[in-house]
């Protein structure tokens, strides 16, 4: 068998993109970690009137960032929390430390992870897999109010069942 013949295509929508939806989620962390945001983005995506299409989540901080991760074991947060600070750990000797310790680490987590995500959106809910979430991950000490914009475009519910 063939590289071409083991992948399996299953169209799930063609057609205009006739809305765009977007939104501004203020995410309060309690400092270092992980914070599901899926719920608040299904929320959200529930009103937007988008059947079919695609979601982009956007962190708009550089000290701050997105991950899909596993939503069952809150074990798999914690390794990959520990697997941060062993990458860029804190007490380091930094160049940029004007905003204290904890601030260039969380540049260099940030750039390990992602500040933009891409999401299908299926007939209106997020195509994301059984075991998968929506987290903002703070890489600074102390609370923040971080900025999320989420954006939807695709085909309007109306349009997908006619």
């Amino acid at each position: 068998m063939t590289q071409r013949e083991a992948i399996e295509t299953t169209p799930l929508f063609a057609g205009p993109v006739t809305r765009h939806a977007s939104a501004r989620l203020l995410v309060r962390t309690r400092g270092p970690g992980f914070t599901d945001i899926t719920q608040a983005i299904r929320r959200w995506l529930a009103t937007s009137g988008i059947a079919d299409g695609l979601l982009t989540v956007f962190c708009r901080h550089t000290s701050a960032s997105l991950t899909i991760q596993e939503n069952a074991d809150p074990d798999v947060r914690t390794d990959l929390a520990a697997a941060l600070e062993r990458l860029a750990p804190r007490g380091e000797s930094y160049v940029h430390a004007i905003e204290g310790p904890d601030d260039m680490p969380a540049h260099i987590r940030t750039m390990l992870t992602d500040t933009a995500l891409a999401v299908p959106i299926v007939a209106g809910r997020l195509a994301l897999g059984t075991w998968q979430g929506i987290y903002l991950i703070e890489h600074r000490d102390r609370p923040h109010a971080r900025e999320v914009i989420v954006t939807a475009s695709g085909a309007a519910q109306d349009d997908a069942s006619a």
